[in-house]
């Protein structure tokens, strides 16, 4: 897979630092995986624009600097687990896997699921496991789960999730109706209940129970 030459590199880390992604580890594990894999077909040529773009499924792969300050947020360390609900392209599952010390990544897109599991392969990535599933009742077989990261809007933190964080866990979730600007919350889980943090405004596709048509 080959990678973009040294200057667009350079601009698309500088997009991300100027719009607020300062964490030295997401920064190093932005600039390991390239972008470019994980966009395909006549999007291929914007791939290091900070900008959201179609995928397969009616999915969107979110812009960068998204990624970067949801990453962020998640304050992931090298001895975590994480659950992401939503592969899409795989693209913020594969940077996890450079902080975390193992992702579950669950998708209702088998399609989805299946490419990217082909990516992750590729990088050599072998702290990924992806799979087919109603990502919205989490993952209860792995759980609990230090880092919880949602990448789809639920019009409040998901129950079932909030339940497989560990206590000391964080989560980080869009909130709001599907067709309007939602929130980006962080949720902490403490010994006295659930503190939430609102970040910034940002748009998702909703968080669907069920499989995809696909599956």
């Amino acid at each position: 897979m080959s990678s973009p030459d040294p200057e667009t590199k350079m601009q698309f880390l500088f997009a991300l630092r100027s719009r607020g992604v300062t964490d030295t580890r997401v920064l190093e594990a932005m600039e390991q995986i390239d972008r470019g894999p994980f966009v395909r077909g006549i999007f291929s040529e914007r791939a290091y624009e900070d900008t959201p773009l179609p995928i397969a499924c009616g999915q969107t792969i979110s812009q960068p600097s998204v990624v970067g300050l949801m990453t962020q947020a998640l304050q992931v360390s090298p001895r975590d687990t994480v659950l992401e609900v939503g592969t899409g392209s795989g693209y913020q599952a594969a940077i996890l896997a450079k902080l975390a010390r193992r992702v579950y990544t669950i998708d209702r897109h088998a399609r989805l699921v299946r490419e990217a599991r082909q990516i992750f392969e590729a990088l050599q990535l072998p702290n990924v496991t992806s799979l087919v599933g109603d990502g919205s009742f989490g993952l209860p077989d792995q759980a609990p789960f230090d880092r919880i990261i949602v990448t789809a809007a639920a019009e409040d933190p998901p129950g079932p999730l909030l339940a497989q964080l560990k206590p000391g866990g964080i989560m980080v979730v869009p909130v709001g109706q599907s067709d309007a600007v939602q929130t980006l919350i962080r949720v902490r889980k403490t010994e006295y209940g659930l503190d939430y943090d609102e970040l910034r405004p940002v748009r998702f596709v909703p968080l669907l129970e069920g499989l995809g048509k696909d599956a």
